[in-house]
């Protein structure tokens, strides 16, 4: 299997290390010159929990690897939601019958990959596992965490069982028949993310703000009723439990407390203690990937005609912190908390 890595940042590069030491045949694919440049001469590093490597590396910016014109047998797609199309556009002349596209993204990109490539050449992933791009031929690993491959139509093929295989040398790559349940599982924890973003503290400091943790689980709920609405069952993943937070009538308060103490103890282990999103905000001044992942669920829900007041005030707070018209700080989260106490929530 050769390997296109379109996205050497923090996944991809945490991904295409693991391959590259395991002997695998990888080319590794970003638009930033200066870290092609490093990958290149120096090699790319990985600083992990538990080790740190450096790897040679066969590194292209998009226009040097079309240039190329190479074959293209298994692609893993590792940009930013929002890049998506930008990122795989230049490629699509070489995609060919064989060619397999894989999403080692956040979000459900794989619909727009899908339209791109086609559906028959696409394959879904579900990927949670912590890393930052720190600097060129750079990366800090948080660890090991949940990573699941399916097919778009929930059919457990021999392409999925051999990217697996492939997989086993980063870690426990998992085969799954219900991609969607991850990915919108994903989404819901994604609302709590973006919310822990809206101060500059640790992610486990707001999921343990015992008077927070109502409006935060509504938060939540919005983007489960939806998925529900979409007619998928979201799943959990290292100790997020959807199914504790959505039905909202089913809520058992206790077990969920108990469960979010464990979520704020996996989250403080983590070498990455703070979220990809405050990192967008906070450290690269740039623009999350809200736009790609929170907001078109909102225009779902409208298409439900599923109330999501929490949702969009969310969006609009992140937005506000993207272009600097206002700065982290604990307000935004009681904003929050009043709109949800308000009562202008309208559950179904």
């Amino acid at each position: 299997m050769e390997i296109t890595l379109i996205g050497a940042g923090a996944i991809g590069g945490v991904l295409g290390a693991h391959l590259v030491r395991a002997g695998n045949k990888v080319t590794f694919c970003d638009k930033d010159l200066e870290h092609v440049h490093v990958m290149n001469n120096r090699g790319l590093r990985i600083e992990g929990p538990d080790e740190t490597f450096t790897v040679d590396c066969d590194a292209y910016t998009p226009e040097q690897l079309v240039k190329k014109k190479p074959v293209l047998d298994t692609v893993f797609l590792c940009v930013k939601a929002q890049h998506t199309k930008e990122a795989l556009k230049p490629f699509i002349h070489l995609v060919g019958d064989e060619t397999k596209v894989v999403s080692f993204q956040n979000g459900l990109c794989e619909n727009e990959i899908a339209s791109l490539v086609g559906r028959d050449k696409t394959i879904g992933c579900f990927v949670n596992f912590s890393a930052d791009y720190l600097e060129p031929g750079r990366i800090l690993y948080g660890g090991v965490a949940a990573l699941y491959l399916g097919e778009l139509d929930g059919e457990i093929s021999q392409r999925v069982t051999d990217l697996q295989k492939v997989l086993q040398c980063w870690g426990p790559a998992q085969v799954t028949n219900n991609i969607w349940g991850y990915l919108w599982g994903k989404m819901s924890y994604a609302g709590l993310l973006y919310a822990t973003a809206l101060v500059d503290e640790t992610m486990a400091a707001v999921v343990r703000k015992v008077d927070l943790r109502e409006t935060l689980m509504e938060l939540c709920s919005e983007i489960l009723e939806v998925a529900d609405k979409e007619g998928v069952k979201p799943i959990g993943f290292d100790d997020w439990v959807p199914g504790l937070v959505y039905p909202r009538e089913t809520r058992d308060q206790k077990l969920l407390d108990n469960q979010l103490e464990k979520l704020a103890q996996r989250m403080a282990a983590n070498k990455k203690t703070k979220s990809g999103i405050w990192r967008d905000l906070a450290v690269r001044k740039r623009k999350t990937e809200i736009d790609s992942q929170l907001v078109p669920i909102l225009e779902m829900g409208a298409k439900h005609q599923v109330p999501m007041p929490l949702t969009d005030l969310l969006v609009s707070l992140i937005k506000e912190i993207e272009t600097g018209s206002t700065q982290m700080d604990w307000d935004h989260l009681y904003k929050l908390k009043g709109l949800y106490e308000s009562g202008e929530k309208i559950c179904s």
